[in-house]
This record gives structure tokens, sequence and C-alpha cells, in this order.
């Protein structure tokens, strides 16, 4: 039990949705504000695969060779695949001296000078595979680190524990989807690698073209499948979709594939029967099969390496190596007197799980309902293949491959059986559920349905989408976007979505904002008004007026400082507005719908911004005329004090439709309920006050009893929990008397006599104990 409150912590603390966006230069990578200089720092580089980690840890390296990064004076880089395997263990020596770098001599009095300056090494790991549970796992005797032997996940559990080497620096890189994050017990620093922006793809893709006659029209096909050019975002995959434009081009063909799917058959086309002089058609194909049942053993095992004497011929091994499937891998020896062993590694992710759908398609025993349960949004239990998570895709895409003989003829099968897979599939998707699936599955189905291009399945789909759609912290990337905006489209439905914490980009935002039956969103307000600001900027009042009427922000949750001031640029924005739409359609004043119908403001900023936020709140409380319910009762206390609670005093004249008031757990003391209770009776239409477990003493409670009559809409008060005695009570019993309106009061407290309050609320049964 204590485990599970103890892991549901860290998933609260590291929570990257609650972090604020700040792009960075790869100099702060090691600046961490606040940290102890004499203790272990743990820094994670998130990115999906192929954003760029290893790229990012290597040119970190250089820099480092360079001079750069000058705190450091050893820098250890491992590659995860080389150095996680079960059955190889080391000492931090060995580990450090023997498999890393070996000095030709002076090894221990290195390792002994690394183990006293621990502040100055800086130990990488690259491709990260989560470290579960690494509380229990046996560690390294601090005392021995030269000679202890212990597994590599037990070795990195002392490093983050900080048994072994304090002080030293540990980065790694994973995928967002390992959530390592969950597993490290103290993560200072989290970064994401989130990809090129619009401006950054036409960028690599004009530098790929450079000096190349085609470089305009290279760039103009590839925008002109919105799709492809998406899925740019990720470096790899802006590789694979120019090297295929520069075939096309040299070809002399017209137009690019429009699904991930295709550009992949074309790739291995070009690839293959391009080079193939010196061996045969059917020998290529039969490698090619082989080639996809070794990807897909090592997929399910979530390993992309091979050891040499493992591949079933040299001529398998001749064949990836020659078209770059595979590259040479080394494995790491397991004692000093063993040799290096070789093997090969698929040069790629999205080509590991290409050949992973490809060994699916093409496998005889996987016959219709056996094929797709491997494509997940149909599995009700965890994602079972998140490791080769584009292979679902390229299945269902395979499975509608129309009209190329080269991988048909890869099959034993005939064309009937082709097609009765693809029957199976329809029939799939037409008896799911799709109102019952999570967000995250729904996705799914979409990217897959949008592989298979079939207008059938996606008009299916689109007529059966829920009006709400919720994406609330599901990662939105470009290619989903693009894939939702086109299949929205095809409805006639009217929708409402909700994109907050999708890390949706403004492009992405803008697309389906733009959609005329996407009626009404919720999504990040600091995005919302990134976006109205640009549509400002380019005068595009037509769209900026059409998005501000679907925006909903009720009800909002202030949690950051950033929410704050998101809050406040929203009013600005409506200042700004009135000029805009002034200017566009002759009216005279207009309201951004959001701000006039936010009704419920929870404010949960904790001790350490709690007055600082309140003070810059107040500011635009007004701004809001129908806000009924205000609540400053929040987990960690706000603790706005008495400062606080004058400051939102003074605008309470302003807030004449609140009907709930929630100051409590707020440090309130008698200077602070004095002010509000001189306040209170301009609340017209307050019904609730809760001023529970606060610091008000007898004087306080006499200012709110001298104004309770005036409180005509009042129906409940709370005022448990406070330091009030028997004399405070009675006063405020004594006021009651002449407030008929009021129906609860809740007056607890331990500093009242229990005598004394039993006698109160038998004077009057409205008095809660």
């Amino acid at each position: 039990k204590n485990s599970a409150k103890a892991v549901e912590k860290e998933l609260v603390t590291c929570s990257l949705q609650e972090k604020e966006k700040t792009a960075i230069d790869r100099s702060q990578i090691f600046q961490i504000p606040r940290c102890k200089d004499l203790e272990t720092k743990v820094i994670v580089v998130l990115g999906k695969a192929g954003m760029g980690k290893s790229i990012l840890v290597q040119k970190i390296c250089q820099d480092w060779s360079n001079g750069e990064f000058s705190q450091f004076e050893f820098v250890f880089w491992f590659d995860w695949k080389q150095i996680s395997l079960p059955e190889k263990r080391y000492s931090l020596k060995e580990l450090l001296l023997d498999f890393f770098v070996k000095p030709q001599e002076g090894s221990k009095e290195i390792f002994e000078y690394i183990l006293q300056n621990p502040a100055k090494v800086l130990l990488v790991f690259d491709g990260f595979k989560g470290l579960h549970d690494h509380e229990n796992f046996r560690r390294c005797s601090a005392s021995q680190p030269e000679k202890d032997l212990c597994s590599i996940k037990e070795l990195l559990s002392g490093l983050i524990q900080k048994k072994i080497l304090n002080g030293c620096t540990l980065l790694f890189t994973a995928r967002p989807k390992d959530k390592l994050y969950q597993y490290v017990s103290k993560v200072d620093k989290t970064i994401e690698i989130v990809g090129f922006s619009p401006q950054q793809r036409e960028l690599y893709i004009t530098k790929y073209f450079e000096g190349s006659p085609c470089c305009d029209s290279a760039l103009e096909l590839i925008k002109e499948r919105e799709y492809l050019f998406s899925h740019c975002y990720s470096p790899v995959m802006c590789r694979f979709v120019c090297f295929l434009c520069e075939t096309v081009i040299e070809m002399g063909e017209k137009s690019l594939p429009s699904t991930l799917t295709e550009v992949f058959v074309k790739f291995f086309q070009q690839k293959i029967m391009v080079m193939q002089k010196d061996v045969t058609t059917t020998q290529n194909q039969e490698n090619l099969a082989t080639l996809a049942r070794i990807a897909w053993c090592l997929g399910e095992k979530h390993q992309c390496a091979i050891k040499s004497d493992l591949l079933p011929s040299k001529e398998v091994k001749e064949f990836a190596l020659k078209y770059r499937f595979f590259l040479p891998f080394a494995f790491p020896r397991h004692s000093d007197s063993e040799e290096e062993e070789f093997g090969s590694t698929f040069s790629d992710f999205v080509i590991q799980n290409f050949l992973c759908a490809l060994h699916l398609w093409l496998a005889e025993e996987l016959r219709d309902k056996n094929l797709t349960k491997y494509l997940s949004f149909l599995s009700k239990k965890k994602k079972p293949y998140n490791w080769l998570d584009l292979m679902p895709r390229f299945l269902a895409g395979l499975m509608f491959l129309q009209d190329d003989s080269y991988f048909c003829s890869l099959s034993n099968e005939d064309a009937k059986t082709l097609t009765k897979k693809q029957k199976t599939l329809l029939k799939y998707i037409r008896r799911l559920q799709i109102n019952n699936l999570c967000p995250e599955r729904l996705l799914e189905l979409l990217r897959c349905v949008y592989e298979t291009q079939n207008n059938y399945l996606l008009q299916h789909v689109a007529l059966r989408l829920e009006p709400d759609l919720s994406f609330l912290g599901i990662v939105l990337l470009p290619p989903d976007v693009c894939v939702l905006h086109s299949i929205l489209k095809r409805s006639r439905k009217e929708f409402s979505l909700d994109l907050r914490n999708s890390s949706i980009d403004m492009q992405g935002l803008k697309a389906l904002v733009s959609l005329r039956n996407v009626t009404s969103f919720r999504a990040s307000l600091s995005d919302t008004v990134r976006l109205w600001k640009s549509l400002e900027q380019t005068k595009d009042y037509e769209l900026l007026k059409a998005s501000t009427e679907k925006f909903v922000l009720d009800p909002f949750k202030a949690k950051t400082m950033k929410d704050i001031s998101d809050l406040s640029d929203l009013v600005e924005m409506q200042e700004k507005m009135m000029n805009c739409v002034q200017d566009a359609s002759g009216y005279t004043s207009y309201e951004i719908p959001a701000i006039r119908n936010l009704r419920k403001l929870e404010f949960a900023l904790g001790p350490a911004c709690g007055l600082q936020g309140l003070l810059k709140l107040v500011k635009v409380l007004a701004a809001f005329p129908s806000l009924q319910h205000l609540d400053l009762d929040a987990l960690s206390e706000n603790g706005i004090g008495d400062e606080g609670a004058k400051s939102l005093s003074e605008v309470f004249p302003t807030l004449t439709s609140l009907e709930t008031l929630n100051l409590s757990q707020n440090k309130i003391t008698d200077l602070g309920a004095e002010n509000l209770a001189t306040a209170l009776p301009s609340l017209s239409s307050l019904k609730t006050l809760s001023l529970y477990n606060n610091n008000i003493c007898d004087f306080g409670a006499e200012n709110l009893a001298k104004v309770l009559p005036a409180m005509t809409s009042l129906r409940v008060l709370d005022v448990q929990y406070n330091k009030i005695t028997g004399v405070g009570a009675q006063q405020l019993t004594d006021s009651l008397r002449k407030c008929p309106h009021i129906k609860n009061l809740v007056m607890w407290n331990p500093t009242i006599p229990y005598g004394v309050l039993e006698h109160l609320q038998q004077l009057d049964s409205r008095i809660s104990v």
C-alpha cells in the first residue's frame, strides 16, 4: 500500500504535463537550479524513436572533447543495447575502465581519482529501457566498487540511490512510453525532444536537396502530401521521405504516396530492385521474407540486435548489410578471456517495424482472427506491442495493399486468401464498439484506418465517433492531428474536442479549430492565446473570432504561476479583440465567450507561490462577470494569509455572481477575517462561505457575527477547525438569531468546550458540530 502511494506521489511530482514548456539550448542541459553540488544529479532526455536522442548525446560528447562542459573531466557514454545483456555482470571499475575504455597504464590511480572526484564524472546511458522496481535490487557495495560484481540494473540502482559515486551526473535517454520517471525516485531535470517545427522541416528538406536542380520541386512535392509532411517532424522519417522523393523525381513520377505504408513499400522496392544485378528477384524475395521473420522474433523480445551465429544463412546477412537494413554490431565480452562477439542490428526502428508487419502479413499460420489480435486497438489489455508502435499501422496498410505485384508475390498465399484477411479486418472494425475505446486506443484505430485509405472504413469510423472527443493527456503528434483532421472532415456530426495536455502544436490546433463541424474545444490556455495572437498578427480576423467563440474555459484550475499569467493574457486578449472585431465587423464591443461564461475557478498554487499568484489573480477577477465558484482550498494549502484575504476582499464588489467562496486552509487570522467581514456584504449572491481550518480567533468571529445579518443571500458558513473559543461561538450564535436565511453554521473548534457547543446547538439546531 505504501509503495503504491510512493509511486503515485512520484507520478504527480514528475508529471511532464504540469511543467512549463521552455526551449533550452544544448549548453543549458546540465544547469540545475537549487541543486546541491555534492549530490548525484539525474537528467532524463525523452523522445520518440528517431527523434535524435542518440545524436544529441554524441554531440554532447563531441562538444566536451572540444572543451565545452568543462565541469566534467570524465565522460562515459554507454549504448544500453550493449551493456544490458542479462547474463553480463560488472563492477563499477570494470564498466568504466574495461568496458568503455582501457587505459594503457595507471587504471587503479584513475579509478581512485574518479571515486574521490565524482562531481567531475558524467555517465550517459543511451536508449535506456526502464529500471523497474529499482528500490528492491541488490546494490553494489559502496565500500568495494572495484570488486563487487552485479548486473547493470543493480549497478544503476546503486548510482541513482547515491550508494555509489555520489555526486556524479547521470544522463539517460529514453522513449516517453518507457516512463523512466516512474521508477527513478530522483529526477532533477526532464527534457523532451519534440522534433522539427514546420519551418525546420522545410529547412531540413531544403538542405537535403541543396545543390540539386529539383530542390524547389522536391519541397513542393512533399508539402503536397500533408500527411507525409507532418511525419517529417521526426528527423528519421524526414530522411526517409526525402530519399523517396529523390527517387520519385529521378523516375519522372509526379506525386508521392499518400500513406506511410506506401512510402516504405516503395522504399524497399527501390532499394532492392534498383540495386539487384547479381541476384535474382526470387532470391531477394526469399531473403526479405526471412529478414521479416528475424525482425519479428527480435521485436517480440524488445531487441533489435542479433549475433551472427544465430542468423539462418550467410546470404541473409549479406543481403541485409548490402541494402543497409542491417548495420554491424559488437556484443560485449563476458570475461577477459573471451573474444568480442559480432553481430548485426537493424539500421532503423522504422525498418524493423515495417518488416515485423510484413512478417505477420505473410505468415501463413496467421489466418483471419489470429492476425487482427496484433492490431493493438482491439486488445482490452495493456498495449502488447508498444515497443513496435508503428507495426499495427503498417500491418493495416499492408492488408489493403492493392496493385503491388512485387509485395504480393512475396506471399505463398493466393489472392483469395489475401482478400479474406482484408475482409476480416473490415468485419472486425465494423463490429468494434468505437464509443467504448479509451482515447489512446481510439487514436490508434484512426491511425490504422487512415493507413488503409479504404473509403468505406474511413467513413464508417467518422460516422461513429462520439460528439464529445477527449484526448486529455494524450500526446497528439503532427501526423495524429493530420489523421484526426482528415477523419473529422468526413463526418456530418458536430464535435466538441478536449485537447488539454496533448502537446498539440499551434499549426495542429489551428487546423482542428478551423473545421466547421468542430463547434467547441478545450486546449491549453497558453497554446490557445498563442494561436489567437498569431491570427491577430496575420489579420485573420474571421478565424480569430470563430475560434474565440468555440473556446471553452470553464471550469479552470490554476496550478502554476504560468496559469495565472495565461489568464491575464486572456483578459488582455479580449481588449485587443474589441479593436479587431470592430475593425472587421463594425461592432463597438466584444466579449470572448470563455471569459463571459467562466463559472468555476480553482486556485491551487501551493504555499510557495500562493500569495504571489493570488495578488496577480485579483487584478483580473473582475473581468469574469459570471464567476460563481471561487475555490482557494488546495491539498498543498495555498497559504494566502491576511495579505491575500485583504487583497481579495477589495474586489468583492465586482464579483456580483459569486455564490461559493472557499478560503479553507489559508492561514487567515483575525486581521484577515476583519478585512473580509468588511467587504463580505458586497457579495450580493454569496450562498456558501468556507473558512475551515484557518487561524481565526474570537475577534475574527466577532467581526463575522456583525455582518451576518447583512449577508442576506448566505445559506452556509463553515468556520470549524479555527481557534474560536466559547466567547466567539456565543457571538456567532447570537447573530444567527437575526439571520433566518442561514441554514447551516458549521462551528466545531477544538478550543470550544464540548458542553458549550452542545448547549449552543440546543439553542439553534442550524449549528452543526
